[in-house]
């Protein structure tokens, strides 16, 4: 079974294959580029809100592959 690739792999390898520069995602998200190019080395990490931003300057959305039943307490709204 090959292993999944988590949400910050599938990121990096936005930001590496987008049609825009660090640069340029660095000015959209204003977030510093050396923050994002730590990031992609997988030198750093980012915050929630620095993901959020850098997903918005790429133009990405957030999906999932196929619903997942609701279990535990998320299930009864606590």
């Amino acid at each position: 079974m090959a292993k999944k690739r988590t949400l910050t792999d599938q990121l990096r390898a936005a930001i590496t294959t987008a049609d825009k520069t660090m640069g340029q995602i660095a000015r959209e998200s204003g977030i510093d580029i050396a923050t994002i190019s730590r990031f992609v080395h997988y030198k750093g990490g980012l915050s929630v809100d620095g993901l959020d931003r850098i997903t918005e300057a790429l133009g990405l959305n957030l999906t999932t592959a196929e619903p997942r039943p609701m279990t535990g307490r998320m299930k009864k709204g606590r």
